[in-house]
């Protein structure tokens, strides 16, 4: 719960500073999606959550 808190939270932060800077790219959709999916917690965003778990566990790995 509190990693889906966090990544809601820093997909809203970058998506509210690429869009007052205007800047529409590939990389702000997946932005605005990912946001999207975590806000929204739909039938696609536990396989999302899944990744996003595993992404961070794999952090303190590298």
């Amino acid at each position: 719960m509190a990693v889906t808190v966090s990544l809601v939270a820093l997909f809203g932060l970058v998506l509210f500073f690429l869009l007052r800077s205007h800047s529409l790219s590939t990389g702000s959709a997946f932005v605005a999606a990912g946001f999207g999916f975590f806000l929204a917690s739909t039938g696609v965003a536990g396989p999302i959550n899944e990744m996003a778990a595993a992404i961070v566990h794999a952090i303190p790995n590298l």
